[in-house]
């Protein structure tokens, strides 16, 4: 297993809303630069740093796929954020329900129409 990055980091990382958006959109499919720099109005370069700010807290991978880096996200290292918020969690959950912040999927149209009798 590799050697993860001081929690410290992984908060600084996470610190810059454009990284926290890089981060939400490698969660969806890995990416390369070029793709990721077409979400921002920022340069290439500059998604670059960012970039390595998140490969340097181990929040992205990279890997060589052709001619053109992918990148993914590695969301271990956010459990550091998870336990630090969790002494938190009684002012915005305070009894206990923490499961009601997980959107329910949505019952498709037919179940809907049984359900109301229609």
């Amino acid at each position: 297993m590799p050697p993860t990055a001081p929690t410290g980091t992984v908060f600084k990382a996470i610190a810059h809303p454009a990284r926290r958006e890089i981060l939400a959109l490698l969660a969806l499919s890995t990416r390369s630069v070029k793709e990721l720099t077409a979400e921002f109005a920022i340069s290439q370069p500059a998604i670059s740093q960012h970039l390595r700010e998140l490969k340097d807290a181990d929040l992205v991978a990279s890997e060589r796929v052709g001619l053109e880096q992918r990148y993914r996200l590695t969301a271990g290292p956010l459990r550091v954020v998870s336990d630090w918020s969790a002494q938190y969690r009684r002012f915005f959950d305070p009894g206990g329900h923490a499961w009601a912040f997980v959107p329910v999927p949505e019952a498709p149209q037919s179940e809907k129409e049984d359900k109301h009798g229609r």
